[in-house]
């Protein structure tokens, strides 16, 4: 008899989901029965992150997990995103879910809205790898054998020169001081493509790189 309990797990593909859901199958108490992800509709892109949703759909699968994909449109409200996140998770509530897994780490009032947000259809959050500080996470994330490539970055932020770059030792020394190692303030975002979470690798090129709002450089990754 299964005796874990069932939860959910917001996946974005990027390298803070990646160690929390690490963390949540090492512990072997929960069972996740669905990744849940933003996608944008118009683009057919993970929101913020601009993967292609067939590399989305690439990693559900080799992390044997199912996938729930929450679709808002390019201009979307935080209204709209609200509506459809807690209408696609009612679903799972009624069936008895409530527990969701975060990746954040640090960002108390992201955590607040998280917690608030769930509170309404009566679901509680989970933050596996909260306060574990961000360097010692990004150290782990590279010991542990992941591999990740930098798909986005705020040009505010961070040099537009680390877009597309391997998420690895070379790049974390290179990040200028002030930058969160993690990019837990938005610097960088990353698509996560191997680990001891996934059954195999992701095969994946990179692309053309794209400037996007005057401050996002994107770095497009495409499957196979």
């Amino acid at each position: 008899m299964n005796s874990r309990t069932k939860t959910l797990f917001s996946w974005s593909g990027g390298k803070d989901s990646a160690l929390a859901l690490h963390e949540i199958l090492k512990s072997g108490v929960y069972e996740i029965e669905s990744l849940i992800t933003t996608v944008t509709a118009d683009y057919g892109r993970v929101s913020m992150h601009g993967l292609r949703t067939e590399l989305l759909h690439s990693q559900a699968d080799s992390l044997n997990i199912p996938l729930e994909e929450v679709y808002i449109s390019k201009e979307a409200s935080n209204e709209e995103y609200e509506s459809n996140f807690n209408g696609t998770l009612k679903k799972y509530r009624g069936q008895g879910i409530t527990k969701i897994v975060y990746g954040d780490i640090y960002l108390q009032d992201i955590r607040e809205y998280r917690e608030a947000l769930m509170s309404k259809i009566g679901m509680e959050c989970m933050f596996p790898i909260w306060k574990r500080g961000s360097a010692l996470l990004a150290e782990s994330f590279v010991d542990n054998g992941f591999k990740a490539v930098v798909v986005c970055v705020d040009t505010e932020q961070l040099d537009a020169s680390f877009s597309g770059r391997e998420y690895d030792e070379s790049f974390l020394s290179d990040l200028p001081s002030g930058v969160d190692p993690c990019g837990e303030n938005g610097e960088f975002h990353t698509f996560v493509y191997d680990g001891p979470i996934y059954r195999s690798a992701i095969s994946h090129s990179l692309g053309e790189v794209v400037m996007r709002g005057g401050r996002f450089c994107y770095s497009d990754v495409l499957p196979g």
